[in-house]
């Protein structure tokens, strides 16, 4: 681990199972951290994911648990102190991506996405704030969503629910700031992930193009929130970061 600029750190990353969760564990593995990966139900994709980041060199753990729970999410922090002794890294990456009409979209359909998307980043930091703080330079990263800034069709909850995520992120780096944390809100673009066959393509990516001329990889996202864990981000706090290829310019 000599070398490696998150050697001895340990990270949770949520929704860590596949596409860009599974980026940013392999990604802090590669600088030396050991990860908590955890899925809300698929355990074969966590376990898969775990023994990635052992061959990387670093410690796995896996804990399937929906975050929208806060008992589930408490369960989550314990593990990961069991594991690992400290938590020095949150990556708050689990969420929803639903589409549907306004006039179609019921209440339920919102609190789900809310829950997931919103909610379960505040669960998470509380349950893991008494190590961050104790880590003396704790991370929070929050995955947000580029359409949260476009706006996007049949996206009423999802836009909202991210847009809330940079407040949350703006908050909370004042809040925690005298506790040497750091938080901050990572803006994927348009990531070329697999999407299941009835999945059809999201309504912003119909609608926006790079200016790369091409679409994103896991990597690329992943990139960025390790850096934001290292120490060379120390002075980085409360911002909001696209990695979308010149996709969409803006705070």
């Amino acid at each position: 681990m000599e070398g490696k600029q998150l050697a001895g750190k340990a990270a949770v990353v949520t929704g860590g199972g596949r596409n860009i969760g599974r980026a940013i564990a392999h990604a802090l593995a590669r600088e030396g951290a050991n990860v908590l990966i955890n899925v809300r139900s698929n355990e074969a994709e966590a376990d898969t994911v775990a023994r990635e980041v052992a061959a990387l060199g670093a410690r796995a753990a896996v804990h399937v648990g929906d975050v929208a729970d806060p008992k589930a999410v408490a369960a989550m922090a314990e593990a990961a102190l069991a594991a690992f002794g400290r938590i020095d890294c949150l990556i708050n990456n689990a969420a929803l991506r639903a589409e549907k009409p306004f006039d179609q979209m019921s209440y339920e359909d919102w609190r789900t996405v809310m829950d997931l998307t919103l909610d379960a980043p505040f669960h998470c930091v509380k349950a893991c704030l008494t190590a961050l703080k104790a880590s003396g330079a704790g991370r929070v990263v929050n995955i947000g969503g580029m359409s949260a800034h476009t706006g996007a069709k049949n996206r009423a909850h999802v836009v909202s629910a991210k847009a809330g995520l940079v407040g949350f992120t703006r908050a909370l780096a004042n809040d925690l700031a005298e506790s040497g944390i750091t938080v901050n809100c990572v803006v994927p673009g348009l990531i070329g992930t697999p999407r299941p066959k009835d999945s059809p393509e999201p309504q912003h990516h119909l609608t926006h193009s790079t200016i790369t001329g091409e679409r994103g990889r896991p990597e690329d996202v992943a990139g960025m929130v390790v850096f934001l864990c290292t120490g060379a981000a120390r002075y980085i706090t409360g911002q909001t970061i696209h990695t979308n290829g010149g996709a969409y310019f803006g705070s």
